[in-house]
Parts: structure tokens; sequence; C-alpha cells
């Protein structure tokens, strides 16, 4: 068995298919088991890449106290949630015959690459097991709709005003102004609430002067494949830097995503065209550098970002202009049947 522990969202779930897709090719006799959220077995599904899901979780981003029995003794634990050493010295308690994972002055016994801080999440988790011997694609993102997920609302712009912190949340009034020239240059508007956005996504929608049907989800959020089905028949995705944006992404779906307090560096869409990274480090020392993506105010760096930077932007793609951003504003760099095992503590 080889246990991977990525014990984080969606996002962070969609980000590291590349590395998944390189260790279900570089170990294809081994069952791969995947330690994540309970609610993510569907996306782990929807990757192609894992058997089984362990059902792990800590709060916030935090390292999972333990692990569900069915962790003991993998042949291979794979560390891809964090630097350690917690989560290093998680896997190493499951007493793995071998453990991958970035070196760590507090952890000796691991002796994996360097940890690189400004480096891009996909890049970095590739690069990682590409220092185990296997070969690694961070640009092998893309995913299939599971089925069931036809057209919610083909053609229409999905906007997503939520982000799980407020320093990621573009605000109201701006999202609604977005939505009201979308709809002025004649193209549908769906907004989409997340796991208790629904009154964000409503206020949206109430001040852009849309119908209350227009907001799909609600306390519980989307079902991943509804959500599938929408952001694949959509025309254009306007995101935070969030989960849908990396969904974006993996569906092929164009995306415009607003960034700051983290640079698209670090997070961003791969290049292509497909995809606008909308972002304003400022200027002086250590301007790209990553703000408190858990803070509870916008960024400054994403108020920066204008209603009609946002507009041009949807509207070029909607048109199929592929033509590359501003500097200031450019990108950074057969589904499986998943077991989700019950949860021991």
């Amino acid at each position: 068995m080889v246990l991977v522990l990525r014990a984080l969202g969606l996002g962070d779930l969609l980000t590291a298919v590349p590395a998944l897709r390189a260790l279900r090719r570089g170990l294809p006799d081994h069952e791969l088991v995947l330690a994540a959220p309970r609610e993510l077995a569907a996306v782990a599904r929807a990757t192609g890449c894992v058997d089984r899901l362990l059902p792990a979780a800590g709060p916030g981003r935090s390292v999972p106290a333990v692990l569900p029995a069915g962790a003991r003794a993998p042949h291979l634990a794979v560390n891809l949630h964090g630097r350690g050493p917690e989560s290093h010295r998680l896997l190493a308690g499951l007493g793995p015959e071998h453990l991958w994972a970035f070196r760590h002055p507090a952890v000796p016994g691991v002796r994996g690459p360097a940890w690189i801080p400004e480096e891009h999440e996909r890049l970095r988790w590739c690069r990682l097991l590409r220092w185990y011997g296997l070969v690694a694609d961070p640009d092998d993102v893309r995913i299939a709709p599971p089925a069931g997920s036809g057209p919610v609302a083909p053609g229409a712009v999905v906007v997503h005003p939520g982000a799980q912190a407020a320093a990621r949340r573009w605000p109201v009034d701006r999202f609604a102004a977005v939505v009201r020239g979308v709809r002025r240059a004649g193209l549908p508007v769906v907004v989409t609430a997340g796991p208790g956005e629904a009154p964000l996504a409503r206020s949206v929608a109430e001040h852009a002067g849309l119908a209350p049907s227009a907001v799909v989800g609600g306390d519980a959020g989307v079902p991943f494949a509804e959500l599938c089905g929408l952001v694949a028949g959509a025309r254009c995705v306007v995101v935070g830097d969030t989960g849908l944006a990396h969904l974006a992404t993996a569906l092929g779906t164009r995306s415009v995503v607003l960034f700051g307090p983290v640079s698209p560096a670090l997070w961003g869409p791969p290049d292509g065209g497909l995809h606008r990274a909308l972002w304003h480090p400022g200027d002086g020392p250590g301007a790209e550098r990553p703000g408190d993506p858990h803070a509870h105010r916008p960024d400054p760096r994403l108020l920066e970002i204008t209603v009609d930077e946002v507009l041009d932007a949807v509207l070029a793609l909607s048109a199929g202009d592929a033509a590359p951003a501003r500097p200031d504003r450019s990108p950074g760099p057969g589904p499986g049947s998943v077991v989700v095992e019950a949860a021991s503590r």
C-alpha cells in the first residue's frame, strides 16, 4: 500500500493531481490510498488515481492528530501535506517501510530534497517525487467530469464570490458590478455558493439585479458532480484564489482569477491562454511575497484589482481572445472507484 497524506481542501487536492498521477504511473502495482477529508471522496475518484480514501482532517489547515486504523504500516508513506515536522512524524508513526518527504532538521531520518518556500504548489510536489525517481509533469492537471455531471447552465459566466478567508474575498459590490457588466454584454450569469456562503452569493445576486434562481448552492454548497457540470459547461469562471479556480483549471474551463494576498506564482493556473490571473503585487522589496491568506479583511493587493480589469478579462476570454495578459496580470506557472473507509479515532 502507498499512503499519501493531503488532508487539506478542494484546491489543495486538485493541485496535487500531477503528483498523484506520477505515483500511480510509477507504482502501478500498489494500492494508492489518500488520507484526506471525507467530503473530497468524489474529487479523489475524479482524479482516476486513488483506490481508497481514508478520512483525515485537522482543524483549519493543521495536521490531523491521528489517522484511521486502515492507514497502519504502509509499504510507502508520501507526505504531500506540508514541509513537516508534524506531518512527517504522523506518517513515521505508522511504521512505513519508506517515507518520502522534504527533509526537515527536526526529523533527521527523512532524507528528501530541500523545501523551497517561493515555489509553485504543483511544481513543489512534482519536484519531491522526481527526487525519489518518478517522472512527474506539473501541467498534468486535467480531470474528467464525473458520471452524471451534465450541463447545469451551459454557456453561462459563473461568478463565485466566496473564499474560506476574508483576505481572499473581493467585495460584494465589485462582484455585483462585474455581473451587471457581463449581463449588459448579453451573457447569462450564475452565482455559486460554497458551504455556508449562500448569504454572500444571494447578496451579490441581489445587488446585481439577478433573480434568486441565479444562485446555485446553499448551506451545504453544490454537490461535486453538479459543480463539475456547471463549471465544465461554463463560458468562463470568475473567482478568487480558492478551490473553484483550481476546478476550472482541472476541467479546462476559461477563468479569471483574482489574487492577493498570495501571488499566482505560487498558486496560479498553468500558462496557455485559458486563464487570466489578476495580481497587483505593489512596489519595493518583498512586494511579491505572500501576505496573510487567513486575515479577517480583504488583502490590500486584492483590492487593487478593479471592476474594469475583471470585466475586460471576462469579455476577452468569453470572446475567445487568448492574447497574453499584461505582465502585471499574467498567470503563474478514466475515473477510478474510490472506497471511503470509516474513520476510527
